[in-house]
C-alpha cells in the first residue's frame, strides 16, 4: 500500500534572476539554460558539469562591483547544490548551499525573503539527511522571515508552514504537525480560494496525518474533498485525480473495506493508463495495490497475473528510459 504525501519546498533552480548583459553574463546564462534543460531531461551528471562551468563563470564574475553578480553567483551556488544533493554529494551541496545563503544575507539582509528560500533549501537537505534539529531550527527561522516581510497570509508562508509540519510528522510529533497543517490549509484557502489545487495539498496532508495515527474518520472527508476539487479544477482524467484516488483507495484498504478500495483502484488504473501510457511506473503501483487487495480476498491467481504485469510494466518503462538516455546522450541536439 502507497502513500503519498504532497510537500512543496523552495527549490531556485529558475532563469529569472537579473543577469548582466556583457560576454561573461550571456555566457552564464546560457549555461544555466543548459543546465535547466538537463536536469528536466534527468541528465544529471552532465547537468553536473554544465552547473559545474556556470559556478565558475559566475565566480570570475563575482569581483565586480556590479550587484547583479551576487544574484548570478548565489544562483549558480544554488543549482550546483541541488544537482549534488539529488546524487547524494551531502557535504559538497551543504558548502555550496551555505555560500549561497551567506552571499544572500550580505546583498539583501538577514530578513529578506530571498534568504527564507536559501534556509528553506539548507533545511532541506538536513532534512534529507535526518538531522531534524538543524532542520526544525532552519525551517522556523525561514517561517519567521516569510511572516515579517510578506504577512502572515502569504501562500509562501504557507509552504513554510507545510514544510515544518512535515517535518514534525515524519518524526511522529502529530500534535506538532497538525495545528501547522490547519494553519497552511486556511492560508492557501484564504489566499486561492476553497477550490484551488493547492488546497487539496493542504487537505491531503492534514488528512495523511490523521491516517499515520489511525484517524479515518478524520481523514476520509479530507481526502475526498481534495479529491472533489481536482476533478473540478482538472477533470475527470488527469493523473492528479488518480493519485488523489489513490490515498482515498489506501483509506479504505487499511480499514479493511476492500471492494471500496478496489473500485477506486481499478478507476485510477483506468485514468492512468489512458494519461501517462501502459508502461508508465504509477500505472504498475496501482497493478500492485490491486494484487494486493486481492491476495487479502483470497484471489491469489488474479492477484499474481496483476503481479507479473506490474513487473513487466516496470521493465518496459525502464527499458524505455535506458534507451532515451542513450539516445540523448549521443545526440546532445538531436539527431541528424
Amino acid at each position: 500500500m502507497n502513500r503519498v504525501t504532497i510537500t512543496s519546498l523552495s527549490l531556485l533552480f529558475a532563469l529569472t534572476c537579473d543577469v548582466p548583459v556583457h560576454a561573461q553574463g550571456a555566457k552564464w546564462r546560457t549555461l544555466n539554460t543548459e543546465v535547466v534543460s538537463l536536469y528536466k531531461q534527468g541528465l544529471y551528471d552532465r547537468a553536473t558539469v554544465a552547473a559545474e562551468e556556470a559556478l565558475r563563470v559566475a565566480d570570475r564574475a563575482s569581483s565586480t562591483d556590479d550587484p547583479t553578480y551576487d544574484s548570478t553567483l548565489a544562483l549558480s551556488l544554488n543549482n550546483l547544490a541541488l544537482l549534488y544533493k539529488i546524487k547524494g554529494q551531502y557535504p559538497d551541496a551543504e558548502l555550496l548551499y551555505k555560500r549561497s545563503l551567506m552571499i544572500k544575507e550580505k546583498a539583501l539582509g538577514p530578513n529578506h525573503h530571498s534568504v527564507a528560500a536559501s534556509l528553506n533549501n539548507l533545511a532541506a537537505l538536513y532534512d534529507t539527511e535526518g538531522r531534524d534539529k538543524e532542520a526544525e531550527s532552519l525551517y522556523k527561522r525561514a517561517l519567521a522571515i516569510k511572516e515579517k516581510a510578506l504577512g502572515s497570509e502569504h501562500p509562501s508562508v504557507a509552504t513554510s508552514l507545510n514544510n515544518l509540519a512535515e517535518l514534525y510528522r515524519t518524526q511522529g510529533q502529530y500534535t506538532k504537525a497538525e495545528p501547522l497543517y490547519k494553519r497552511a490549509l486556511a492560508v492557501r484557502e484564504k489566499a486561492a480560494g476553497p477550490d484551488h489545487p493547492a488546497v487539496a495539498t493542504s487537505l491531503d496532508n492534514l488528512a495523511a496525518a490523521y491516517d499515520a495515527q489511525g484517524n479515518y474518520t478524520e481523514a476520509e472527508p479530507l481526502y475526498k474533498r481534495a479529491l472533489a476539487i481536482r476533478e473540478q479544477a482538472l477533470g475527470m482524467e488527469h493523473p492528479h485525480v488518480a493519485a488523489s484516488i489513490d490515498r482515498l483507495a489506501a483509506l479504505y484498504d487499511a480499514q479493511g473495506q476492500y471492494a471500496q478500495a478496489e473500485l477506486l483502484y481499478q478507476r485510477s488504473l483506468a485514468i492512468k493508463e489512458k494519461t501517462l501510457g501502459e508502461d508508465h511506473p504509477s500505472v504498475a503501483t496501482t497493478l500492485e495495490d490491486m494484487a494486493t487487495i486481492y491476495r487479502k480476498t483470497g484471489r491469489a491467481e488474479a492477484a499474481a497475473a496483476m503481479e507479473k504485469r506490474a513487473a513487466a510494466t516496470r521493465a518496459n518503462y525502464d527499458r524505455k528510459v535506458w534507451m532515451e538516455k542513450m539516445k540523448k546522450a549521443a545526440y546532445p541536439s538531436g539527431p541528424k
